[in-house]
């Protein structure tokens, strides 16, 4: 099965469960979920911008982070769409276990959607849950070095450089904002990361994945964002 063929049968698959969900849902119930509140709030209340302070913390104090931004459009203070960018690295050198150094750098992107779900939705602190689909291209090199030769009886090494990778993941988000002074937030983030297609290369699953992490199938993070309201 190629790759896109995966694409579209994991898409029409979504398609229809979510049809099929929303013909088995009340009408009232379905009105409910997709109806925005009735007020004189218009529907166009600007946008943020926010950037993740994590992702550099644990670039700091360890071996790999990310550096993040986003755009989020506020709809009526209800609906979110947001897109986030960012870049990530890692330099992890001489693992404890297979003594083998990987490094990567690369940017990667997110799209989806956050719902606010608090009852009262205009006022300035917020809570959302929602979802994510994320996708990153990537290079790695993989070095093991001094490995003993039982032929040789000599120390020798190996490794890739530059092998190519990509992964597709999907996110749930669960998080809060609140509003500090003026247009300044501060908002926090739990997200559950799960692997949909990926191709890791020639020599197994890689260690870290650009804004995915170090996990393989399954990823649990978080985030702590600095917003400005515009």
């Amino acid at each position: 099965m190629t790759f896109r063929t995966r694409i579209t049968t994991f898409i029409s698959r979504l398609s229809v469960s979510l049809m099929l969900m929303l013909l088995a849902m009340p009408a009232a119930h379905a009105q409910k979920l997709f109806r925005m509140e009735k007020d004189s709030i218009p529907l166009f209340r600007g946008f943020a911008l926010s950037f993740d302070l994590v992702g550099p913390a644990m670039k700091i104090w360890g071996d790999h982070g990310e550096y993040e931004g986003a755009l989020r459009i506020n709809l009526h203070d209800q609906w979110f769409p947001v897109v986030e960018l960012g870049i990530g690295t890692a330099n992890h050198d001489q693992d404890e276990v297979t003594l083998i150094t990987y490094k990567t750098t690369a940017p990667y992107g997110r799209i989806g959607m956050d719902w606010n779900v608090l009852r009262n939705k205009h006022q300035a602190n917020r809570m959302y849950a929602g979802f994510r689909y994320a996708f990153t291209s990537y290079k790695v090199d993989i070095i093991r070095e001094n490995l003993p030769d039982p032929v040789w009886i000599s120390m020798s090494g190996f490794g890739v450089k530059d092998m190519s990778c990509y992964q597709h993941w999907a996110e749930i988000v669960f998080g809060v904002d609140a509003k500090i002074f003026g247009p300044f937030h501060l908002g926090w983030a739990v997200r559950y990361k799960r692997r949909l297609f990926y191709d890791a290369g020639d020599i197994g699953n890689t260690w870290y994945v650009p804004g995915f992490g170090t996990g393989q199938r399954d990823q649990i993070s978080a985030n702590f964002n600095a917003i400005i309201d515009i």
